[in-house]
């Protein structure tokens, strides 16, 4: 079997409207990206913009995660522009988060054209924390919203008050994400949690990275 083409969709925005810093927060990136590659995928990395990508400051690794994640950082400073991408090309899609997702990917021209062709191929689309804000705007086969009727997990109204940032932010994820119809199982604030619903794969919050890119391996090699 030849290896997973995986393509992972980071957002360019490095400020808030309301003027506070932001940017990709460096684990959901780093440790789905180290899975990956772990289990022998062949990795790109676009962002609206492409270049270098915004870290949020608050995602500052330790010295220990700076080493383990040294490659991985390295692929942010040189991303692919999304008008360079196309989804015949990969077998999986992954959205990391970061608040700046909610600023640069919403209803983003590129993303959704992008996403619709995964979802027209039936491919894996996969999400964690704030990285299903791409998803917003994204229409499945049937022509509804991607997410309607469907399981999933994002960052929750409880975790966006619980870090002060839900006065900051364009809309509150979990909130939208009902709007559009899907069935949002939220799990306990800041605990692992993941989901699959058929191709569609989404994660909670940072610590549910992990799970979330296994998930993600799973559902491509599922029939």
């Amino acid at each position: 079997m030849s290896a997973p083409q995986i393509l992972m969709i980071v957002t360019s925005a490095d400020t808030m409207t309301s003027g506070k810093q932001t940017g990709l927060w460096l684990e959901e990136f780093a440790v789905p990206y180290q899975i990956f590659k772990q289990h022998g995928a062949d990795v790109t990395v676009a962002s609206p913009r492409g270049g270098a990508t915004p870290v949020d400051p608050r995602s500052t690794p330790d010295d220990a995660q700076k080493q383990e994640w040294q490659e991985a950082q390295q692929r942010l400073q040189n991303t692919r522009s999304l008008g360079d991408v196309q989804a015949a090309d990969y077998d999986a899609v992954f959205l990391p988060g970061g608040h700046g997702t909610m600023f640069d990917l919403p209803e983003n021209p590129q993303l959704v054209t992008l996403l619709e062709a995964f979802a027209t191929g039936d491919k894996v689309i996969a999400a964690v924390c704030h990285g299903p804000a791409g998803l917003v705007g994204v229409k499945g086969k049937d022509g509804r919203p991607l997410v309607a009727d469907r399981r999933v997990a994002v960052f929750t109204d409880e975790e966006e008050r619980a870090v002060e940032l839900d006065q900051d932010v364009p809309f509150l994820l979990e909130t939208r994400f009902r709007e559009l119809g899907a069935l949002v199982e939220p799990a306990p604030a800041f605990q692992v949690h993941a989901l699959h619903d058929g191709r569609l794969v989404t994660g909670q919050n940072p610590p549910s990275s992990a799970r979330t890119a296994e998930l993600t391996l799973e559902a491509l090699t599922a029939d």
